[in-house]
């Protein structure tokens, strides 16, 4: 409901600040105001006529459209708002010093030429955006310090993969290549964080069976995220193990690596508790698991590290944020996040890496200075 109301505030003031100050005639204007109402309302859409909102079903090329038109609306948001802030403190520096009339700031971009500039600024803004959201993601190789580690265990190789969102925008031929550069890498363990989905199984089906083609030498491991609660939850526990990936929900295995123990964890996401599902339960992941033994939890979520690291973990896998996609955003992201947003962070003992993901949700398909990534993260012993 939320994204729904935001659009319409986005409506209502981009018809105000760029619609009405057109100079054309009433028809010219309601038609733009069709079409800008139609864009910001593309979301209401999709939920009421294709399938929902995590996952319309509709042609690829119509989210691509979808995504741009989206993506310039957010982009010439941005550039009005600030153009408004800079008139509205020039007229009040104007004022304070006497040397102007006190009147209301003029419409932003009143000036024909200003406006088809900013437009296209935006437009090819939000093609580049569009197209950095939809690559295939590359490697990033990551050292993480695990004192608790066995020195035969040290160069231990781990994939990382979060925040996937194989969808209709997202296909198989993506994910293939993906699976590709994966198992080019040839890693001790492939991870998943979650947020692997957006659809049903069978609506995603072709799209996701390129995952059995992953190889690790020590395994292949999944735990979830809040996307996995949208599409099916119990469809894809099922789906998922016939993959190859075992899911871990608040629980953990225990792996034997040259005779050397390490724990494995996983634990759920909080977006489980609005489907009567349980919650994040690091105390039932770790039932059982032995003491002295290096201790990796994947968790979607990075917020609750500080807690984790009170419980013993060595090393936090976690994603969901998506480095903010947008740089700018970071500060605004990192506080829905607990402060974290992208990269290693050192809590108390505990390592954290937190991705910036492989892939985006097809209802904002954008990256704009923050790259997705395949993070190999490579544990080194003290």
């Amino acid at each position: 409901m939320f994204i729904h109301l935001m659009g319409g505030a986005v409506f209502i003031y981009l018809a105000a600040r760029l619609v009405l100050p057109l100079r054309a005639g009433w028809k010219t204007k309601a038609g733009l105001a069709a079409l800008l109402l139609f864009i910001t309302q593309q979301h209401f859409i999709n939920r009421m006529a294709f399938g929902g909102l995590a996952s319309p079903e509709i042609p690829p090329f119509l989210l691509l459209v979808q995504g741009w038109c989206f993506l310039l609306l957010v982009l010439l948001l941005v550039f009005t708002l600030l153009r408004d802030l800079v008139c509205i403190i020039g007229w009040l520096g104007r004022k304070i010093r006497g040397s102007a009339k006190p009147v209301a700031p003029q419409p932003a971009f009143s000036s024909g030429r200003r406006q088809a500039i900013m437009v296209a600024l935006a437009a090819g803004t939000a093609f580049w955006g569009l197209r950095e959201a939809v690559g295939v993601p590359e490697v990033r190789n990551v050292e993480v310090l695990v004192p608790r580690l066995p020195n035969a265990l040290d160069g231990l190789s781990i994939v990382q993969i979060s925040d996937m969102h194989a969808s209709p925008l997202l296909q198989s031929v993506w994910v293939n290549a993906l699976v590709d550069r994966v198992n080019a890498l040839k890693p001790d363990l492939i991870l998943f964080t979650g947020d692997m989905v957006d659809g049903s199984p069978a609506a995603r089906a072709a799209d996701v069976a390129p995952l059995r083609r992953l190889r690790a030498n020590y395994g292949i491991w999944g735990s979830v995220g809040n996307h996995e609660y949208y599409s099916n939850f119990s469809g894809w526990m099922k789906a998922f193990p016939a993959l190859g990936i075992p899911m871990l929900l608040n629980q953990h295995t225990v792996l034997r690596i040259q005779e050397h123990p390490l724990v494995l964890a996983g634990v759920t996401d909080v977006a489980a508790q609005r489907f009567g599902l349980p919650g994040p339960d690091l105390a039932a992941a770790l039932q059982g698991a032995p003491e002295d033994a290096a201790r990796i939890l994947m968790e979607h979520r990075p917020a609750n590290a500080p807690a984790n690291a009170r419980r013993g973990i060595d090393v936090q896998l976690s994603g969901h944020t998506h480095g903010g996609q947008i740089l700018g955003m970071n500060a605004v992201v990192a506080q829905f996040n607990g402060g974290y947003l992208y990269g290693r962070y050192a809590v108390d003992a505990l390592n954290m890496y937190v991705t910036s993901g492989a892939g985006v949700w097809n209802g904002f398909p954008v990256r704009l200075g923050v790259p997705s990534e395949i993070p190999r993260i490579i544990l080194r012993s003290a």
